[in-house]
């Protein structure tokens, strides 16, 4: 019975220290990495394949590891990031900010070593711009008037 005991707590102590018996899906580790880059300012917003769309549309929700590319190996990961920037922003503040959340976020989380965190930008979001140029003409329109 003592026996049975001493393995059970040695089992618990090593999946809690990691070393044995816990596989993290790479599904996981995007949406953790989804999440960190929706909380950068200057994101518009993430750059996904059709796939992504598909789920979005088909499931109704948001696909929070959309855009997002997970290559892992025993204990490390190698993450690609593909975004829209938000017109205005700078774009090499913006990719930094993302490396460094994202590399904390899934450690911290996973305790896999980030060796890489790859950000793509895929666009820039010009609509809001857009949308002000066409408020400040119907603007002067109006004042002409």
């Amino acid at each position: 019975m003592e026996e049975n005991k001493n393995e059970e707590i040695q089992a618990v102590e090593e999946v809690e220290n990691g070393t044995e018996g816990i596989k993290i899906s790479s599904e996981v580790i995007a949406v953790i990495a989804g999440v960190a880059v929706s909380e950068v300012s200057g994101v518009y917003g993430m750059a996904g394949g059709f796939a992504g769309g598909i789920t979005e549309v088909l499931k109704g929700k948001k696909n929070l590891a959309k855009g997002i590319k997970v290559e892992t190996t025993e204990n490390k990961a190698k993450i690609d990031v593909n975004i829209i920037v938000e017109y205005g922003a700078r774009i090499p503040d913006v990719a930094f900010e993302i490396q460094n959340r994202v590399k904390t976020a899934v450690e911290n989380m996973t305790g896999l070593k980030v060796e890489e965190v790859n950000v793509h930008v895929q666009g820039v979001n010009t609509e809001s711009l857009t949308e002000e140029r066409q408020e400040e003409t119907e603007t002067k329109i109006e004042e002409n008037n």
